[in-house]
């Protein structure tokens, strides 16, 4: 899993996995979600994300099972 921010589009994008696009769908206005051929979701891309999201807030947790 990876994630970007491009701060000169002010983008955020999250790679839930390494696969090939299939379709790209509207999610709403601003939010687009990548979906591959077995119909999963494998991205998701924000724009205008410093108004929709806590990107400088931005934490990672891994919790043990």
């Amino acid at each position: 899993m990876k994630i970007k921010y491009f701060q000169d589009s002010d983008t955020l994008y999250i790679e839930l996995r390494v696969t090939d696009v299939a379709e790209t769908r509207d999610l709403d206005e601003n939010t687009t979600l990548d979906i591959d051929h077995d119909r999963q979701i494998c991205a998701i891309t924000f724009e205008h994300a410093s108004e929709r999201t806590d990107i400088p807030d931005f934490s990672y947790e891994q919790v043990a099972a």
